[in-house]
């Protein structure tokens, strides 16, 4: 019995954890070794506002996917893995400044620490053309 519950206290604070992950659509502008700076984007299409400039440590083990839309959920979901994550000529100064990537960037449950982020995944075209 006791070990039941201690089974589903786990499974429950797993849960809790990854609700209370934020998820941020942003358009990233700068990369610095453990640090990422972005810009929140509010609203969708002409009417997309970007916020003000934001930094956040990047987590230990963060994960750099390509993002897939999924129609389901209207979300964009993790894909596969991007070659040399932040380390990705995509990342490189020279390549920001040129054009900020757009990306889904998911924090861990203080809001302080980026543990995922998922380049891409909206847009695109219309109709299935």
């Amino acid at each position: 019995m006791l070990r039941k519950v201690v089974g589903a206290v786990v499974v429950l604070g797993l849960c809790l954890g990854i609700a209370m992950a934020d998820e941020i659509r942003a358009v990233i502008t700068k990369v610095d070794d453990n640090k990422v700076t972005f810009q929140e984007v509010k609203g969708k299409g002409k009417d997309a506002e970007k916020g003000p400039e934001k930094t956040l440590k990047v987590s230990a083990n963060v994960k750099i996917v390509k993002g897939k839309f999924n129609k389901d959920t209207m979300k964009v979901e993790a894909g596969d893995e991007i070659e040399k994550g932040l380390k990705n000529e995509m990342f490189s100064k020279d390549k920001l400044s040129e054009k900020a990537v757009n990306a889904t960037i998911v924090t861990d449950d203080k809001g302080k620490e980026i543990t995922e982020i998922r380049v891409g995944g909206r847009g695109g075209k219309k109709g299935g053309k």
